[in-house]
Formats: C-alpha cells, sequence, structure tokens
C-alpha cells in the first residue's frame, strides 16, 4: 500500500503546528488536523508522528494541534476548515490512565507533557476533542483513534467511575472510529474521502468501528446481521448483568485473530455500535516504508521544556509490533494484535546509521526492542492454522508447538547494530519474555555479553500458581530458572556483578492477602527488594478487567477473588516493600489481619521485626503533621445584608426580615 509512493516528498522539517508554519509552506488550506492530548514530538515511538509522517509521503497537508485548550473550539478554528477531515486522539496513553494512580489519586506529571507538566489535556480526552471539533466545523468527518478510543470501542467497565459506560462513538459523537495501529487505515481513509466518498461509505473497512444514525437504527434489528457477525449482549445487559458482561468480554477477545475474527454489533437501546474485524498486520516492506521516513527524531522547535517521555525514548529503536503473550492484564495484544510484524534487518541498520551520524547522539542506544524485546520475526509456522487459531496466547499454558521461537535473527541484528559507527553500545530495555528466552542459549550469552546495562529489568509478575494462571503468565519456577541462567551467562562473560531487577503486581484478581505474603516471603528468601512496583490498574478492554469488575473469569466462568477496596490495595502494595520503614505499619496490619503474625519478630523469615523501627516511627509522624497542616478552622464572615454563615435556613432568613425592619443607628 505504501511501497508505490516516494519518500522524496516528505520534508525533514516537522509538521506545521500554527497557522504561521502552514503559511511559510505556502498552503492555503489543509487536509487533515490531527489533534492529540501529546506534546507534538516528530519520533517513531509516538503515533501523530507516524501518521502525519505516512500521510505527508502521500501528498496530504497535514497539520498538528497539540493539547489544545478543550473550553471552548477557538483551537480548532485556527487552521481553518480542514478539507478532509479532524483526526482526533486522546495521546499515547488512555487519558485516565495518564492522570491517576491505581488508589485513584492525581499523578504528580505527565510525561507526554512539556516539563511534565499536568493539566494539559481532559480526562476522556477522546470526547472533548470531538465535539469541539464538530462545533468548529460542522459537517467535517471527525475520525477518533489511538489507545483509548481502541480499548473504549464497545461498551467497556470505567475503573475510575466505577461503571459500565457506553461505547465511546455515542459519547464522543465520531464517525467513524480506527482502532489498532491506523497508519494503512488513515491512509486509506484519506484517499477515499479525497476521492469523493463519504465516511458511510468507509463502513467497510476493516479495523473501523462506527455507530448506526437514528434513520438507519429504526430499521436495524439483531436479526439483520447475519453470518461472519457475533452480536454481543447490550449496554444495557452488560450495564445490568455482570454474567452478560462476562460474556460480552469472552466473545470480543475471541475475535481479536484478524484473519477469523467477526464483525462485533452491540446495541445501545436501538443504537447498534458496528466493530469491523481488526484491520491485517502490515508486511515487513510496509513496517520499512513507515520506520525509513525522515523523522527529525526531535520534539517540535516551539517546545522549551524538556518532554519526560521523549527523553526516555529518544535514543530507542522500534524493531517490531505486536505481542503473542495475551496476558490478560495488558492493552498491547488488543490495540497491536497478537501477530508479530517486524522490520527488516536493513530497515533498522539504516536507523542506527542515522542516530550514529548526529552529532548529539551519545552513543548509546537506550533500547532495541519494542512490545517485548525478544519476539522479533516470530510467528507461526503453519499460516494455515493460524488463520484458524482462536488461542489468546501462543504461549500460555504452554508454549506452542507451532510457534517459530528461532532466536538467531535477532542475535544476528544484535551483532550488526553494535558494530555500526558511531554506536558504542546497544541496551536492552524492553522486556524480554524468560520463556522464550530460554530456549535460545545463545541468545542468553549475547544478553548478559554486551546489551545488559548492569541490571536486567523481567516481569515474573508474581509467585502463587493461581494468580499467574489468570495471568496468563509462566510459573514462578521459571523465573528462578531464568534468573539462573542469567547469573550464569553474566560469570561466563567476566560480568558476575550483573543483576536481574524483577517486577511483581499487586492486587490483581485472585490475588488476596494470602498470595502477597507468600509473595513477600519469596522476594525475601531470594534477596529480591523492589525499587518499583506496579498496583492493578483496570485498564478498559482488558481480561483481567472483566475479572476485576465481575469476581469471575470470562473462560472458565468461575468466581476469583478481588482486592477492590482501596484499603486492602494499599495493604497488597506495602507487602511488596516490607522492607520499606514507611510501609512497616501496614504491613504489620496485613500480617495480622491475615493471621501470620510468626512473620513478625527475628526469625529467618519474619518480614517485619517486632518493635517498629525508629525512621518508621518518624516517617508516621511527618505524614500525620503532613495531613493536618494548614488552616483548618472555618472562618465565618461578618453578616451583610443579612448574609450568615447560612442564609439559606429559614432562621436566618427570619432574622434578616426582622433586621430590615429595626431602625439604624445614626
Amino acid at each position: 500500500m505504501f511501497a508505490a509512493v516516494p519518500h522524496l516528498h516528505v520534508s525533514p522539517k516537522p509538521l506545521p503546528m500554527t497557522p504561521e508554519e502552514v503559511a511559510q509552506r505556502g498552503w492555503s488550506e489543509v487536509d487533515i488536523v490531527f489533534v492529540t492530548g501529546d506534546a507534538y514530538v516528530d519520533h517513531p515511538s509516538f503515533a501523530m508522528a507516524i501518521l502525519g509522517r505516512v500521510l505527508e509521503a502521500d501528498g496530504f497537508r497535514v497539520a498538528i494541534l497539540s493539547q489544545p485548550d478543550w473550553r471552548n473550539c477557538e483551537a480548532w478554528r485556527q487552521f481553518g476548515k480542514p478539507r478532509l477531515f479532524f483526526g482526533i486522539s486522546a495521546g499515547n496513553m488512555d487519558s485516565l490512565i495518564n492522570h491517576y494512580t491505581a488508589n485513584k489519586k492525581v499523578r504528580n506529571d505527565d510525561a507526554y507533557s512539556p516539563g511534565g507538566r499536568i493539566g494539559l489535556r481532559p480526562d476522556r480526552a477522546t470526547l472533548p476533542y470531538c465535539q469541539r471539533a464538530r462545533e468548529a466545523f460542522p459537517g467535517v468527518p471527525v475520525i477518533a483513534g489511538g489507545v483509548e478510543a481502541s480499548l473504549r470501542r464497545l461498551a467497556h467497565y470505567d475503573y475510575w467511575s466505577d461503571t459500565v459506560k457506553k461505547s465511546i462513538l455515542l459519547d464522543a459523537k465520531a464517525d467513524l472510529l480506527v482502532h489498532g495501529m491506523g497508519e494503512k487505515l488513515i491512509l486509506e481513509i484519506a484517499r477515499r474521502l479525497s476521492a469523493g466518498e463519504t465516511v458511510r461509505d468507509l463502513r467497510n473497512m476493516r479495523g473501523i468501528g462506527y455507530a448506526l444514525g437514528s434513520s438507519e437504527a429504526s430499521v436495524a434489528s439483531q436479526d439483520r446481521f447475519g453470518t461472519g457477525v457475533a452480536v454481543i449482549p447490550s449496554f444495557e445487559q452488560v450495564a445490568s448483568d455482570k454474567m452478560a458482561f462476562v460474556e460480552a468480554t469472552r466473545v470480543i477477545h475471541i475475535n481479536t485473530n484478524p484473519f477469523n475474527a467477526k464483525t462485533l454489533v452491540q446495541f445501545h437501546g436501538d443504537r447498534p455500535v458496528v466493530a469491523n474485524p481488526p484491520d491485517l498486520p502490515i508486511s515487513e516492506s510496509e513496517m520499512d516504508y513507515i520506520y525509513d521516513l525522515p523523522y527529525s527524531r526531535k520534539p517540535h522547535p516551539a517546545y522549551q521544556e524538556k518532554i519526560p517521555a521523549f527523553e526516555m525514548i529518544k535514543d530507542s529503536v522500534t524493531i517490531m509490533r505486536g505481542c503473542f503473550g495475551g496476558c490478560t492484564f495488558c492493552s498491547i495484544t488488543a490495540h497491536q494484535g497478537r501477530i508479530i510484524q517486524s522490520r527488516s534487518e536493513r530497515s533498522i541498520l539504516k536507523e542506527l546509521r542515522t542516530m550514529g551520524a548526529d552529532p548529539d547522539f551519545k552513543g548509546v542506544v537506550s533500547d532495541v526492542g519494542g512490545p517485548t524485546a525478544n519476539m522479533y520475526q516470530m510467528r507461526c509456522t503453519r499460516p494455515d492454522i493460524e488463520a484458524k487459531c482462536k488461542r489468546l496466547s501462543c504461549v500460555h499454558p504452554t508454549i506452542c508447538k507451532l510457534l517459530g521461537t528461532d532466536h538467531g535473527p535477532l542475535v544476528d541484528l544484535l551483532k550488526k547494530a553494535r558494530s555500526e559507527p558511531g554506536i558504542r553500545k546497544v541496551l536492552v530495555a524492553s522486556g524480554i519474555r524468560m520463556d522464550l528466552a530460554q530456549l535460545s542459549p545463545e541468545y542468553m550469552n549475547e544478553m548478559a555479553a554486551h546489551h545488559v546495562g548492569g541490571h536486567l529489568k523481567v516481569a515474573p509478575e508474581h509467585s502463587d500458581p493461581a494468580v499467574l494462571k489468570q495471568m496468563k503468565k509462566p510459573s514462578i519456577e521459571n523465573f528462578g530458572t531464568f534468573a539462573k541462567d542469567f547469573k550464569d551467562a553474566s560469570r561466563k562473560a567476566g560480568k558476575p556483578k550483573q543483576y536481574i531487577v524483577p517486577y511483581f503486581i499487586s492486587s490483581h484478581p485472585g490475588s488476596d492477602l494470602k498470595e502477597m505474603i507468600e509473595l513477600a516471603l519469596f522476594l525475601k528468601r531470594n534477596g529480591y527488594r523492589p525499587d518499583q512496583v506496579q498496583d492493578f490498574i483496570p485498564a478498559p478492554f482488558d481480561i483481567a478487567t472483566c475479572m476485576y469488575y465481575t469476581g469471575i473469569d470470562p473462560f472458565t466462568k468461575k468466581e476469583i477473588y478481588i482486592a477492590k477496596h482501596l484499603g486492602e490495595r494499599k495493604l497488597q502494595r506495602a507487602l511488596l516493600q516490607f522492607f520499606k520503614p514507611e510501609n512497616y505499619f501496614e504491613v504489620r496490619k496485613a500480617l495480622e489481619k491475615a493471621g501470620r503474625q510468626d512473620l513478625i519478630g527475628n526469625g529467618c523469615d519474619a518480614l517485619i521485626p517486632t518493635t517498629p523501627p525508629k525512621s518508621a516511627l518518624t516517617l508516621r509522624r511527618e505524614s500525620a503533621n503532613r495531613e493536618v497542616r494548614g488552616n483548618h478552622v472555618h472562618t465565618i464572615p461578618n453578616r451583610v445584608s443579612g448574609t450568615g454563615y447560612r442564609p439559606q435556613r429559614k432562621t436566618a432568613v427570619r432574622r434578616s426580615r426582622q433586621e430590615s425592619k429595626m431602625p439604624q443607628r445614626s
């Protein structure tokens, strides 16, 4: 789809963000205005950069409206009326996950904003962005996309309001929704609209969601949809009946393989919302085309402050997309798909060569990877079986015998990458799939010898077999074997001090205090002290989110334990870092609540001492002082013209009338 278009048409300058920049290009109008909740960074790790460059390479005039003031539509009018459409995205993350912690507290920073400042995008950003676009220029098509739109394309559980919400299509009033990765789709939309087609004509596209209009809905019924279509429980059903929500989740997730997925239809009242099957995976040549475009690899020059997300990934290289792990708490499969799409070695080395020639580059590539580090060029060895497969994970409960797991192409790539001019070191920071890595001693040796910067991050997530089963993660024994293999490989490479940093999740469905205490014991016995831990956040669309909301596994239909109260979630999180003085009292409370006082004291397995350390008492006192610090005394203003502290109460009104009749002092 891309190969016929030469890259010579693309300007190395970033896309315009102001009317002045549009005028400098000699444009009298723009074809597409992209609205994004992120700062605009012209780097292929940012969706707006990729989509904008792909469209520009095809000859379309694209402007970027980054983090506009959503309180009115004036910003949406600054480029004039777009000839084709508004493209709307909340950004690289769901806006609510971006804004709030698992405890529903406001985050202190926004990694995708200049200076890490918060407040530059609204909650549920897709909604006001679409509405302002509609208000600014009625009649201009509004196309929603990105992670937030993808994960909310059908009725979904919303953790922050603790309710089931309608498809985002209805609340945002978008004409179309693009779900999944959108380069091919956005280009087809632009070409077809430019050729005179309407947004209704585009409903036959893969990867598209839409809501039928009121006039169309009047003739639609559940019986109207035939073969190749699955009608899932309606919004009203999933909002009132948890078993209906469970069934809808099951049907949605068995229809994520683009080769055999059905069109999904969900009624909201009498209006059907339709989600077409995901788009087909892109080819190696198409991946190369996308990533070979001449990105400046920098934020737009208008920004004076650093953008934290860019600082983290600026020296990284994406080599593949997708993940066949199928972890129930992860949204990657739902958005990028489980079929791996890889770039060619030539394309990757070309990007490394460009980086090496940049005078600002320090010679260290921070990451070569993608959603995972070691799934590069791995696909099913039987395309005919892959086309029929409904399996949600290629590696759980066991690695599929048809999965190609050869690490050879990745090992060859890493060897050549570190030999490129200007490259001193190539690190791998993406998560390694440990069960796959252990199949290749050569890969383990290469990683330990050349691509680990002192420590290697991995994600065993938990130690309890039942919880790991709910996550679709391998057993903790697999982690132990991997840790030993890595230690041996590091010693062999002459780097015995290299170590593993494991990541774990608290409060995942199926995990109660008993399981978390056992995990804390596992950490202590193995000498791990996690610096960072993750508290489970129920993201829209995920299987684990269905478990959290309903307390039921959507595939086994069995009930599972859910830690819903913030108090228990706090205890589970504290257990992961039982060794920190500030967690002493929470850990003690958790142990007492679970009847595990045997772990309080000085024994080998004791998690905390009997007497709280002095630092724990000091931190507790400081925390209490912070909570009461400030003015907590009500200031009652003097009564003026009969206005008292509670002016609406009857006695105040009566007193006001009486005072108005009294003679005034001179």
